[in-house]
């Protein structure tokens, strides 16, 4: 995949004449591009379809992405593919419907409370180690609104079970406080106490608080990969990633009647603009709403 991209590179320095800085631009764009399909086992441009790129587009997100580097990366992406389709390595231009993004297109589907029920209740809160810690994750992401690095950030100390809250190290290193519902606490302790010491694998001096079936810190990938793997095994036919949890703890916060600042604070945003994004309301309530309260509804 490394040797189409160089020889992608040439034909923009060559043919199309782009300076030196437009082609390291493309090329940096492209390498990330490549590395996350490589993690995920892609390996040739040919298995490549748009579903595919949006995963990619939504991960980068995940990594706190600004909205006009996510139009960069796809505007990249697409030239890159048009390259392909020219040379006949692929067979066709999928991203040739493709738009730049808005943020808001960027964010996974909104799941309802039923559906997001459904979703973390796929992993049994049994005997078996790993499907515990998975539904422990699960629980965790939803109850605290986390994005998945944080998630996979989150320490021992971290988790204060008797004051029902976790401290949260998020973008930009900042620190904040996120309270723990009863239903994720509940599964926390149990996982702490009794399934946490079956992974750790003589690993005691280990802090993570979630970990792999070898006692190592689990990474935001594998995080990624278990909440794709619910959403299969939920049967939920949506585009579900781990960002769906957060998105879904904020909107539903939203519609029961949190205030907007406090649901802010919660997912550390430092813009209020910001959490306006995330958050839906359902087009029945603003009806319902307009007419409680309008003199003239």
């Amino acid at each position: 995949m490394y040797k189409e991209l160089e020889h992608f590179c040439g034909y923009l320095a060559l043919e199309r004449g782009l300076s030196r800085n437009s082609v390291t631009a493309y090329q940096t764009d492209l390498k990330d591009f490549i590395e996350y399909l490589e993690k995920v086992g892609l390996k040739a441009w040919t298995d490549i379809g748009r579903q595919q790129i949006l995963d990619y587009l939504a991960d980068c997100k995940e990594r706190s992405f600004e909205s006009t580097t996510l139009a960069r990366r796809l505007v990249a992406i697409k030239v890159f593919f048009r390259y392909l389709f020219q040379e006949r390595i692929i067979k066709a231009d999928i991203t040739d419907v493709m738009e730049s993004p808005k943020l808001w297109q960027m964010l996974p589907d909104f799941i309802s409370a039923e559906e997001t029920e459904k979703l973390i209740k796929v992993f049994p809160a049994g005997k078996d180690p790993l499907l515990f810690r998975n539904r422990a994750i699960l629980e965790t992401m939803y109850a605290c609104g986390l994005r998945v690095s944080e998630t996979a950030g989150l320490t021992l100390s971290s988790i204060k079970l008797d004051e029902n809250f976790a401290r949260v190290l998020g973008k930009g290193s900042k620190e904040r406080l996120v309270p723990i519902g009863k239903f994720a606490a509940d599964i926390l302790r149990k996982y702490i106490e009794t399934i946490r010491p079956k992974l750790l694998c003589n690993r005691s001096g280990e802090d993570t608080l979630f970990l792999s079936h070898r006692g190592y810190p689990l990474d935001r990938e594998r995080i990624w990969a278990i909440v794709k793997e619910a959403a299969r095994l939920a049967g939920i036919n949506k585009n579900i990633h781990p960002h769906t949890l957060r998105h879904s703890f904020a909107s539903h916060l939203l519609e029961n009647g949190a205030d907007l600042r406090v649901i802010q604070e919660m997912l550390g945003h430092a813009d209020i603009s910001t959490t306006q994004i995330y958050t839906h309301i359902d087009q029945k309530k603003l009806l319902r709403i307009h007419k409680q309260f309008h003199p003239r509804a």
